[in-house]
Parts: C-alpha cells; structure tokens; sequence
C-alpha cells in the first residue's frame, strides 16, 4: 500500500467520523442529506461482498468491516434515532436518476461479467455520484454547518488522494484500472466549486453558502 492510499483512507475514515460525531453530540442530522448516506450504504454494500471470500490482509477487511457500520449506523441515525430534525423537505433528489444509470453502466461496462464483479463495478459507478443529493440539499437551502462543510471537504481530500494513488500505482506498478480513474475524476470534478468554497470560506470562519 503506498501512502496516497493510506492517506485516502484515513481522509475517508475522519469524513466518516466527523458526520457520525456531528450527529450524535448534536442530536439532529438536520442538514445532512438520508439519501446520500443510503447511497453510501448502497455502495460499501455491494463493493464489499467480497468480504466473505476474498482475504486480503486484516487492514483491508477492518476497514471493510468499518465502512459497512459506519455507513448503516449513519443511515439509522438519521431515519431512526434523530428521524424528527431529519429535514426530508430539503433532501428531494431523484436518486433513481443516479441509481438505474449507474446500474445499467455496470451491466454494460466491467472488467468481468460476473456477480461480484458486477456489483464492484457499480459501486464505483454510483460512488462517483452519491454525493449529489447532499450538494443538491446544500444548494437548496443556500448554506452547510461547518462540520459538515468539513465532513464533504474530507470526502473530497480522500477522492483526491486516490487518483494520486492510481497514479503511483501505473507508475511504479504498471497497474491501470480505467473504471476507477474515470468515476474517481468525476467524483473530484463534482467536488471541485465545493472546493474553492471551502477553502475561500469555511477556513476564514464563515458559513458556506452554495447558490440556489
């Protein structure tokens, strides 16, 4: 593992983390997007089946392990636990407009036409996009907390930090996963106004507002 990785990893682990702590300590998940978290859920779910007959090494299934709780305790907390500050009434994305495409991509683009292979490739897929119906959620009610500023800023650290991890990886590995570069720069490219803001904003001690 090079330290691109790892560092992507981690990255992915604190924005885990922080949205978790926000919700619990806050006792409300006002402003966090359900669907995007079932999104998620979706996509560790389906990336990591192999957990059952794959053995890589006790790092990468711990951090399978972790992703897959992390990911459903977050969708109870919000639908469940605190599901009274849960603002549905900004959370409207279609997601079947992302769900049914990346799907169908998957069915269509893989590198094996098999079960796992399949849903590996679709997690990649919808991956790349699960972040929508928070931006969407955010860019309708105008403004983010700050710590979840600072949970979607370490989502896009941990993207970015993965395709310097490809990179590293044809260079010095001769490896070269196409599928994953491409919906690893489109996720990037989502982040990127979300970015600029952050940085501009959010860092000088003011509330991130996205225009409607």
């Amino acid at each position: 593992m090079n330290l691109f990785r790892f560092l992507g990893d981690l990255s992915h682990l604190l924005a885990i983390i922080l949205l978790l702590l926000k919700i619990w300590k806050s006792r409300s998940c006002a402003g966090i997007s359900g669907k995007s978290q079932v999104l998620f859920a979706v996509v560790f779910t389906a990336r990591y089946l192999d957990l059952f007959t794959n053995y890589i090494s006790l790092y990468n299934t711990c951090m399978k392990v972790v992703y897959i709780a992390c990911s459903f305790t977050t969708v109870w907390l919000i639908y469940s636990k605190f599901k009274a500050t849960y603002d549905g009434n900004h959370d409207t994305f279609r997601v079947e407009f992302l769900v049914v495409p990346t799907a169908i991509l998957a069915f269509l683009v893989n590198h094996d036409f098999t079960p796992l292979e399949i849903l590996w490739t679709f997690s990649i897929y919808l991956e790349s996009v699960a972040i929508l119906p928070q931006l969407f959620m955010v860019s309708k009610t105008g403004e983010a907390e700050t710590i979840t500023s600072h949970y979607m800023f370490a989502l896009g650290v941990y993207r970015t930090l993965y395709l310097f991890n490809w990179i590293w990886r044809y260079h010095f590995e001769g490896f070269f996963d196409l599928i994953a570069i491409v919906a690893g720069l489109v996720q990037t490219v989502l982040y990127c106004d979300f970015f600029y803001l952050y940085i501009t904003k959010v860092l000088k001690g003011k509330k991130l507002s996205l225009p409607a």
